[in-house]
């Protein structure tokens, strides 16, 4: 199937599947006219790569993980790289919680002023 095809059916644009393409992550083959043809294949491995991507993850990574992911197999320093990348993605969420908090907080001042004193902290309970 060409590139609009492919863009169509996995529901991404065709600069996507380039990028994808640039950071070894899919590999067309190509016609003598030098257009680009993908296996039906590859609408399954897209959406696995737009699902890594939305995870978190880089292209290194993703790069190294789809032949584990095709294969079924996965070694221990693929396995202890995932553990990282998990880590590293509940201390953001931990973060971005902790901001939400103090936005809710700051709407809270907004909403109900207190014009006795300032806040030094917009942490819930603090004052």
């Amino acid at each position: 199937m060409r590139i609009g095809e492919l863009a169509e059916r996995a529901g991404v644009s065709t600069r996507a599947l380039r990028y994808y393409e640039e950071q070894l992550l899919l590999s067309p083959e190509r016609t003598s006219g030098g257009h680009r043809v993908y296996p039906e294949t590859a609408v399954d491995r897209v959406k696995i790569i737009q699902q890594l991507y939305t995870a978190g993850l880089g292209s290194r990574l993703i790069a190294d993980l789809l032949p584990a992911i095709e294969a079924r197999s996965m070694g221990p320093e693929l396995l202890d790289r995932l553990s990282d990348e998990h880590a590293r993605i509940e201390a953001r969420a931990a973060e971005l919680r902790t901001a939400g908090r103090r936005l809710a907080v700051l709407i809270g001042l907004a909403a109900d002023p207190d014009t006795a004193a300032c806040r030094t902290s917009l942490d819930p309970g603090s004052e």
